[in-house]
C-alpha cells in the first residue's frame, strides 16, 4: 500500500512540473515544452550533484586559501563556483554583501552579471528563432522600421559585427527626464537622432552594448511581453533559477537579496555606487544571478534543455565578417582557441560589479566568479583556480 502511495505521489509531482514549464509565443499565449524527466526531478529537489568530500578536500583548502587572501589583501567580496563533468567541486562566498551593516554574502546574494547578461539575451533571441518567429538574417528594420540601419541583421547584432554606435552617448547627452530611459525609449531616441554606424554592417568586429539592448527590445517586440517577463517565464522559472531576474533601474522594485556595487575611497571605506542614466537599459547588462543559478544555466544550456544542440553549436562558434574573416565571438559568448582546446567565456564590469564565467569544453570544467566591490583581478583569480583544478583533477 505504501509503495503504491509513493508511486502515485511521484506521478503527481511530475505532472505538476510538466505543467509549470510554459512559454510565451508572439501573441502572449502559452505552449508547453517538456524538459528531460531526469532534470525535472533534479530541480524539484533543487540539488546540484557534487564530488565527495574525500575527493575535493585538498583542492578546497587550496581554493579557500586563495580566496581568503584575495578577500583580506585585495578586497575581493564575491562568490566562486567550480564544477567539472557536471558535478560541483567547490562553491563559497567571501566578504560582505552590505558593508554598512556588516552583512555577509550568502549563496542567495544576487550579483549584477554586467556583460555576462548578454548570453541570456542571445538565448532569448535564439528561442524566438527556434519557434520560427524570426530569422537570424532578417534586417533589424523589419521589426523596427524607424531605425536608420536597413542592412544590419540580427546575426550581426549577436556577434558584434553590426557597427552600431554607442547608445551611452545619447542617454548621457540627450535624455532629459528624471527617470532612466527604457529599451523602447532608447529605440525612439536612436530613431530620432540617427547616429551613424561606425562601419558598414558585417565589415569587422567591434564589441557593442547597443547591439544587445536592441536585441532585448526585439525580444519584447516579438513576444509582446517585457524582457524581464520573457526571461522569467522561459528561462529562470523552468531552470529553477530562483535568485535570477532582470532589473531596470528606477523602473523595477529592488529585491531583498539584490546587491549593490561598491568602490573603495582613499580612506579604505566602501562607498555604494548609485545607478546612472544608462541603468534603465537591459539586455546588454542588468541581469542579476547567483553562482549556483549560473551553474544551473550553463548545465542546462550544454545539455540541450533550453535550445537545441544545433543552435547551441552556432552560439559557440566564432562569427564571420562579410569577407569570411573569423571574429572572436559567437552569440553572447567570447570564443578563444588555445593549444589545449576551446575556451567559451565572458566577463563583465559595471558599477562595481565584476563577473567572469569560463567554460573549458575539452576538460568539461566550468568556473563562475561574481564580485561587487570593484575587484581588479577577476581573470587572474579564475586562471589560478583553473591551474589548481587541472593539477589535481586532470585537464
Amino acid at each position: 500500500m505504501l509503495k503504491n502511495h509513493i508511486v502515485i505521489r511521484n506521478i503527481f509531482v511530475v505532472f505538476l512540473i510538466l505543467n509549470q514549464f510554459t512559454y510565451l509565443n508572439s501573441e502572449g499565449k502559452n505552449y508547453k515544452k517538456k524538459f528531460p524527466l531526469s532534470y525535472e526531478m533534479e530541480i524539484v529537489h533543487r540539488r546540484i550533484p557534487s564530488y565527495s568530500d574525500s575527493l575535493t578536500m585538498s583542492v578546497s583548502r587550496m581554493i579557500d586559501s586563495t580566496f581568503n587572501h584575495a578577500n583580506k589583501w585585495n578586497d575581493f567580496n564575491g562568490s566562486i563556483l567550480i564544477a567539472k563533468n557536471g558535478k560541483l567541486i567547490y562553491s563559497n562566498e567571501y566578504g560582505y554583501g552590505d558593508f554598512a551593516n556588516k552583512v555577509k554574502l550568502n549563496s542567495n546574494s544576487a550579483f549584477n552579471l554586467a556583460s555576462v547578461s548578454k548570453q541570456f539575451t542571445a538565448v532569448a533571441v535564439l528561442l524566438l528563432y527556434e519557434r520560427n518567429l524570426i530569422n537570424l538574417d532578417d534586417s533589424i528594420t523589419k521589426y523596427f522600421p524607424e531605425l536608420p540601419y536597413n542592412n544590419t541583421t540580427i546575426r550581426q547584432l549577436l556577434n558584434h559585427t553590426s557597427g552600431m554606435p554607442m547608445y551611452f552617448w545619447l542617454a548621457e547627452h540627450k535624455w532629459e527626464k528624471d527617470t532612466t530611459p527604457t529599451n523602447s525609449e532608447m529605440i525612439e531616441m536612436m530613431s530620432e537622432y540617427k547616429l551613424p554606424l561606425y562601419f558598414g554592417p558585417g565589415r569587422r568586429f567591434d564589441y557593442s552594448n547597443t547591439g544587445y539592448f536592441i536585441l532585448a527590445a526585439l525580444v519584447e517586440k516579438v513576444s509582446g511581453v517585457s524582457f524581464g517577463t520573457f526571461m522569467e517565464t522561459n528561462i529562470f522559472k523552468p531552470l529553477y533559477m530562483s535568485n535570477s531576474f532582470v532589473y531596470s533601474y528606477k523602473h523595477d522594485s529592488v529585491r531583498d537579496n539584490q546587491l549593490w556595487g561598491y568602490r573603495l575611497n582613499k580612506r579604505k571605506r566602501h562607498l555604494k555606487i548609485s545607478g546612472n542614466v544608462n541603468d534603465g537599459i537591459v539586455g546588454d547588462k542588468n541581469i542579476y544571478s547567483t553562482a549556483e543559478d549560473m551553474f544551473r544555466w550553463i548545465n542546462a544550456l550544454n545539455n540541450g534543455w533550453i535550445i537545441s544542440k544545433n543552435t547551441l553549436e552556432q552560439m559557440y562558434t566564432k562569427g564571420e565578417t562579410k569577407t569570411g574573416r573569423k571574429v572572436p565571438y559567437g552569440f553572447g559568448f567570447r570564443i578563444k582557441n588555445r593549444e589545449s582546446g576551446k575556451v567559451i567565456y565572458h566577463s563583465g564590469k559595471w558599477n562595481g560589479f565584476r563577473s567572469n564565467v569560463k567554460q573549458y569544453p575539452e576538460s568539461d570544467l566550468v568556473i563562475i566568479l561574481l564580485e561587487h566591490s570593484s575587484y581588479n583581478y577577476p581573470s587572474s583569480l579564475v586562471n589560478k583556480v583553473q591551474t589548481i583544478i587541472e593539477e589535481n583533477f586532470g585537464s
